[in-house]
């Protein structure tokens, strides 16, 4: 690691596009400012509504609500990875399927079912297993590229689903039905309420724990790795590292997803792991708009949501319709819809203390120098 903090969080900023540089402009600096005042509102207005969802809807529709605020916190889990560390993970379902069979096992041979056994041993069962598959991608002799970390983590999801059809013990193509409610005491929680605003207390949970980290030292560093990894390694910065540990943590979330989507729908099957829902995950965060993390959690509810609204009146074309708007969004705003209110800088946010005002001053003097 490098030996002055102080100087890598000048250094870095200047990797990812000036930083320093902008602040020391006043119009930038109010563009800036105002910025970055944008977020916590949208953060804010987002809570509101998912706190008064379940008051509003109907119980059919509190039960769907559930399952996109569990596949919301899925997408965290890959933004954390290709938003904020450029990781492009098309196996993210890995994970999320993993815990999901492994939750399911436990309910099933052990009858465990305690949500302070089984949550956690699912967020184990995906850091474990994106600790095996990312240092096999990323921790080699030489740096992984894009490309391969793509096709490696697309081969791993595909292999799991082919060896959850062929497992006799996972229950092969049907998979392990009639799973136990989750429980805490002898209390059972079941589709509802009660299920909805427990899995949105872990949502908010896990996003302001995510918020930290993204907004830490450790954040500042990913955010220049995504942008220029070779200086960021030029600094003394040891890349494939830091892949490691996000990727590590990015499978951990989506390992919690999956314990909660397996209790809440009953039962776990093969496309669970499989490419279809890594590719599903992509499309939230490409559709919200990643390395914002409340992107990833609108991009979720809205791909979501259409579908349902689209299934349910264009039963037949509906696939059509929603990959040509996922299509017009991609093209015409790549950062996703939540650029429509949050500039690009947002991605990387502010670090550390606001330079003081004799600073400011010196540094104006020095650039109106002749």
């Amino acid at each position: 690691m490098p030996k002055s903090m102080g100087a890598v969080k000048q250094a870095i900023p200047a990797a990812i596009g000036g930083e320093a540089d902008v602040a020391m402009d006043s119009s930038g600096t109010a563009k800036q400012a105002s910025t970055r005042k944008i977020l916590p509102i949208v953060e804010g207005v987002v809570l509101v509504a998912a706190l008064l969802a379940p008051l509003l809807l109907q119980d059919y529709l509190t039960v769907f609500a559930t399952r996109v605020i569990i596949l919301a916190l899925f997408a965290l889990s890959f933004d954390l990875v290709w938003g904020y560390a450029g990781i492009m993970s098309f196996g993210q379902a890995l994970f999320f399927g993993s815990a999901g069979y492994g939750v399911a096992l436990l309910a099933r041979d052990l009858d465990i079912t305690n949500i302070f056994l089984v949550l956690p041993a699912g967020t184990l069962i995906g850091l474990t297993f994106a600790l095996l598959l990312g240092g096999f991608l990323l921790l080699g002799r030489h740096p992984s590229s894009v490309i391969f970390v793509s096709l490696g983590t697309l081969t791993g999801s595909y292999a799991a689903d082919r060896l959850a059809r062929g497992w006799y013990y996972l229950g092969g193509q049907n998979g392990i039905p009639s799973i136990a409610p989750m429980t805490v005491g002898g209390y059972e929680f079941t589709e509802g309420p009660a299920f909805y605003y427990l899995v949105l207390g872990i949502l908010v949970v896990v996003y302001l724990l995510c918020r930290f980290l993204v907004r830490s030292q450790f954040g500042l560093a990913l955010a220049g790795l995504r942008e220029n990894e070779q200086r960021i390694a030029f600094f003394g910065y040891k890349a494939q590292h830091l892949k490691a540990i996000i990727f590590a943590i990015g499978g951990a979330v989506a390992g919690m997803a999956g314990s909660l989507y397996a209790f809440h729908e009953g039962f776990v099957w093969p496309n669970m792991v499989g490419v279809v829902v890594s590719t599903q995950v992509v499309l939230y965060v490409l559709f919200g708009g990643s390395g914002t993390l409340i992107g990833a959690v609108i991009g979720a509810v809205i791909v979501e949501g259409v579908s349902f609204w689209l299934s349910d009146n264009y039963r037949d074309i509906w696939p059509i319709i929603l990959g040509v708007l996922l299509l017009f969004v991609i093209l015409f705003r790549p950062l996703g819809l939540i650029s429509f209110v949050l500039g690009e800088r947002e991605r990387v946010g502010s670090f550390g203390a606001k330079p003081r005002e004799d600073v400011k001053a010196n540094g104006k003097e020095k650039r109106n120098a002749p």
